[in-house]
């Protein structure tokens, strides 16, 4: 009879391997771990500059350009009155994200047709720059799905997502 040994080494690899896969984040749109993604961050020299048709006072702002998404979270846009851009968000139905809010100057942004229909869970819209001013865009989504049965585990996390967009 040949007896079988748990080795040492097979146990440190296992254990390294696992611990290499905890924390990290695929990326990967509506099947989100229930992580939050930490803000962007921008290495000196890779940021575009700012150009004068990118709106009023462009110090520490990125010209806008078409789309918004989870990425985005956190950065302050600057837009040239009468352009347009459109906010994606990827949800799910077990995580979905509210409807997109505005705070500040509400009237430097005139809501347009999104044009598409969304899934459930995603949300989205599209505006068009009417005035000088500053805008706050946000909304929230559960870190967690709600649990579906007895004994699942909850949790009452909130996930934000909130852009700054400067029109001048």
């Amino acid at each position: 009879m040949r007896r079988t040994t748990f080795h040492r080494a097979t146990l440190a690899a296992a254990t390294l391997l696992l611990l290499a896969g905890c924390g990290s984040q695929s990326g990967g749109g509506d099947k989100g771990s229930g992580a939050v993604s930490p803000k962007p961050t921008q290495t000196p020299g890779t940021t575009p500059a700012p150009t004068p048709s990118a709106g009023g006072s462009s110090a520490g702002c990125t010209p806008l350009t078409a789309e918004l998404t989870a990425a985005d979270s956190g950065r302050t846009f600057c837009l040239a009155q009468d352009g347009t851009f459109r906010v994606t968000l990827t949800g799910s139905e077990q995580r979905p994200w509210k409807k997109i809010g505005t705070a500040g100057d509400t009237a430097a942004l005139k809501p347009m047709n999104y044009g598409i229909m969304l899934r459930g869970g995603d949300a989205g819209a599209a505006y068009q720059a009417a005035a000088a001013g500053t805008v706050t865009l946000s909304t929230t989504r559960p870190l967690c799905a709600e649990p579906t049965g007895s004994g699942q585990v909850s949790c009452k996390g909130i996930q934000e997502w909130q852009v700054t967009v400067r029109v001048g």
